[in-house]
């Protein structure tokens, strides 16, 4: 069997999760008549805080009908500048809400208030409305990073401060959670909206929710039909939502345990590279020699059953999920320094080309 770390979404569900999906009661979820959909957004709503949430297929749909649910087209938003928002859906922000992207160079994806008022614009009939900022929790570039919940506090004072709405996309919103001890409700309080998936660390097949007030979630149902969102029968996936968030968040930690191990292993490894301190949580970003480009090492692994993924010229992410465990890592671990004690007797011409581009979930 594959020793998967390309990504959290590669879970499966388990034999408890097909028999919660296979034993669901459904109806038209357009029509609001699929009580399974009914319970998963009543629940995830408590959770967070909220009033009210609307179920969705992706992540990048509950984040593209945020941003179009707070704007207007020719409005401006405000995100840090390695965003999934802005890198990896797809020029969403332009084609749906027709909205440009303001970006702040954050540090491992995190930026503080006084980055975020630098950044605003004077009122001036010349400049774009800026209506909305959008952070990143867990953020996926920056490594898994948390961000503080004191300076979302401060972020969100300057945007009340300023009129603005405050959205996070909260994909891995979860972990952190799990990795700093904060309520899901504390958590998400600052914000306006909030984006939750149940795919990746939760292990579920499909789906993400946004959260928020009735009357955003209101027009939020408007804009996930536009878009085609709007589902029938959805109770069957929804199912595996609901039982994911019911049982799978606690054992995140052991997600996060098994990245603490494979981090401490690789940094053992002759020719790798990894930051201990950058590991928070479920992602592990680790680097190659100069003469060793990252696609190389990902094939050999890949040969022997370990999925890694390139991310840049010298650089792969490994990301701990439901579907390996400890030993797992080990084993994955005993693989890479047999791959790199291979290729590192072996001559690789330098690599400055970056690594094929590869969606980053």
């Amino acid at each position: 069997m594959m020793i998967d770390l390309r990504s959290d979404t590669v879970t499966q569900p388990t034999p408890a999760m097909r028999r919660a999906i296979a034993e669901a009661p459904v109806g038209d979820d357009v029509l609001g008549d699929d009580p399974t959909v009914n319970e998963l957004e009543e629940t995830v709503a408590a959770l967070l805080g909220k009033e009210a949430a609307v179920y969705m297929p992706s992540g990048t749909m509950t984040n593209q009908v945020a941003l179009r649910t707070h704007t207007e087209p020719g409005d401006e938003i405000i995100l840090e500048s390695q965003a999934h928002i802005y890198f990896y859906e797809a020029g969403g922000p332009a084609a749906l809400s027709g909205v440009m992207c303001k970006l702040i160079a954050g540090d491992r994806g995190l930026f503080t208030a006084a980055d975020l008022q630098a950044a605003l614009r004077p009122w001036n009939e010349h400049y774009p409305r800026t209506k909305l900022v959008c952070l990143e929790n867990t953020h996926n570039r920056g490594g898994g990073s948390i961000f503080p919940l004191a300076e979302i506090q401060a972020i969100a004072q300057v945007c009340r401060a300023n009129e603005l709405r405050l959205h996070l996309d909260g994909a891995r919103f979860w972990n952190a959670c799990v990795a700093i001890g904060i309520s899901e409700a504390d958590y998400a309080a600052p914000f306006d909206t909030v984006s939750v998936c149940f795919s990746k660390g939760l292990g579920a097949p499909v789906g993400s929710a946004l959260v928020g007030s009735q009357e955003l979630m209101q027009r939020a149902r408007r804009f996930r039909k536009m878009f085609g969102g709007g589902m029938r029968q959805a109770g069957i996936i929804a199912a595996g939502a609901l039982y994911a968030l019911q049982h799978h968040r606690d054992r995140l930690a052991d997600d996060h345990a098994h990245a603490q191990r494979l981090a401490q292993g690789l940094q053992t490894i002759d020719g790798i590279r990894v930051n201990l301190d950058a590991v928070e949580t479920n992602l592990v970003y680790f680097h190659t020699p100069p003469d060793l480009p990252a696609t190389a090492l990902a094939e050999k692994l890949a040969a022997v059953g370990v999925g890694v993924l390139p991310t840049a010229s010298h650089t792969l992410r490994a990301v701990t999920n439901l579907m390996v465990d400890q030993a797992g890592i080990d084993t994955a671990l005993e693989h890479i320094a047999a791959a790199m004690a291979q290729l590192r007797s072996q001559p690789h011409p330098s690599s400055t080309v970056v690594a094929p581009t590869v969606t980053q979930y």
